[in-house]
């Protein structure tokens, strides 16, 4: 799951290197959303390349406190 991935990535030092292909996915929604930066591998470059995320966004951020406070 995704917000599981940024749940996880919180207290990450960056850039943070992501090889694993369900990380890879995951840190790709959450690039759609707007709550990381990251710079992915396509299709094409195959398994072996690895995702790098290089930040979570303000909009990421708020949304880790939005979830905390929900719970």
């Amino acid at each position: 799951m995704p917000m599981d991935f940024l749940r996880r990535i919180e207290d990450a030092s960056f850039p943070l290197a992501v090889t694993d292909p369900a990380d890879i996915r995951n840190a790709a929604v959450l690039v759609a959303a707007g709550f990381v930066e990251a710079t992915l591998p396509s299709e094409a470059e195959g398994p072996e390349v690895p995702g790098v995320v290089l930040r979570i966004t303000p909009l990421g951020r708020a949304e880790l406190a939005r979830m905390r406070n929900k719970a």
